[in-house]
């Protein structure tokens, strides 16, 4: 028991020596980018190969993970009179919660501006927002990629490993069979996140239109680069052909997130707000699971239970409608008839008069 204790308390302390070194990291590269002499930019680079790479944290996700592999694997102990005891069941960690999805409402980015906290990790832009930032982003190379994820809720990793053999724009679908993961700081291919494996993602016209726009402008760079451009099977690359750095892509998005007027997301939240954007246009949650790829519909549920404002609206009006009613008075008593939108679906029925039903005693 003690073990594993020491085992999970050794993480936390390794979390935070990660953020550490990546604060520390940050301020070298802010003070590199700021530096206005070539010895300068050359001094903090040098600084920065000095430093250690970069590494993500274990989460309290993984490490619940971590303790149920654990907690199966001395279950099949028992079974096999290894053991007696389970110490993994006994270990406590602190709850993994996941955050709710919160959309940057007026009311929300005026409180951001005043305090500058973010009422949630995980924040979704609404339609106008998404529309302003993939406006803002237009003349970007490799614009696609935002257009994609935007839209059709592709995990960074996704993206960055899109192969065009598994685009097909005529049947307007992508099938996301890889990924390009990060090891330290070193991208690697790796196979999607899931054990469902592949999935196939449905392309409407608009994206398809700007895949085929982009496809004709790597085109035109391989033609440029010549002998020199390196053949990946990428949708998105750099110029010369190469993997595209995931870890770079996130920085590249939030420095323009930063430098506009728009409140801050992640580009993970740009996933998130394809989900959103999909409930908005009716799509049900079992359908938008399997867009993002949820191993469950629960987990879909979870995340996704606030809604854009304005569907949430449009849901309570529905709803009321759907009860005839006498109609209702200015003073909020009832006072005559409320049609319905749908009558054939409703159970109950107007009884004028107080007549009595079949069955009914006064």
């Amino acid at each position: 028991m003690s073990h594993l204790n020491e085992m999970f308390a050794k993480i936390a302390e390794n979390n935070d020596e990660i953020i550490s070194a990546y604060a520390a990291r940050r301020a070298v590269d802010d003070a590199r980018k700021q530096a206005t002499r070539r010895t300068d930019q050359r001094a903090f680079r040098a600084q920065l190969r000095e430093m250690p790479p970069f590494r993500r944290t274990t989460g309290p996700a993984p490490q619940h993970r971590l303790r149920a592999t654990l907690r199966a694997s001395l279950n099949d102990a028992i079974a096999q009179q290894i053991i007696t005891f389970n110490r993994a069941a006994h270990v406590e960690l602190d709850p993994a919660k996941r955050p709710k999805a919160l959309v940057w409402t007026t009311e929300r980015v005026e409180q951001w501006q005043r305090t500058g906290e973010k009422p949630s990790p995980v924040m979704v832009w609404t339609p106008d927002q998404t529309g302003d930032f993939l406006d803002l982003v237009h003349e970007d190379r490799l614009y696609a990629r935002y257009h994609l994820i935007a839209f059709r809720g592709l995990r960074r990793g996704e993206a960055c490993g899109l192969r065009w053999a598994d685009v097909d724009l005529n049947a307007k679908t992508a099938t996301v069979a890889t990924q390009l993961v990060l090891e330290g700081w070193e991208v690697e291919e790796g196979d999607p996140k899931t054990s469902s494996g592949a999935r196939v993602i449905a392309l409407d016209g608009e994206t398809v239109k700007v895949l085929r726009a982009h496809k004709a402008q790597q085109a035109a760079e391989k033609l440029k680069w010549g002998e020199a451009w390196i053949d990946t099977g990428r949708v998105f690359t750099e110029a010369d052909g190469t993997l595209l750095h995931s870890g770079k892509v996130s920085e590249a998005f939030e420095k323009i997130v930063r430098t506009s007027d728009l409140p801050p997301v992640r580009l993970h939240d740009l996933r998130h707000g394809a989900a959103t954007l999909a409930l908005a246009g009716g799509a049900d949650l079992k359908t938008v699971q399997e867009m993002l790829d949820h191993s469950s519909i629960t987990i879909t549920s979870d995340i996704y239970t606030s809604v854009l404002p304005e569907v949430a609206h449009r849901a309570a009006e529905a709803a009321a409608q759907l009860v005839p009613r006498r109609s209702t008075g200015t003073d909020g008593h009832t006072s005559g008839t409320h049609d319905a939108r749908d009558g054939s679906a409703l159970l109950l029925v107007a009884n004028p008069g107080n007549e009595k039903r079949p069955g009914q005693t006064r």
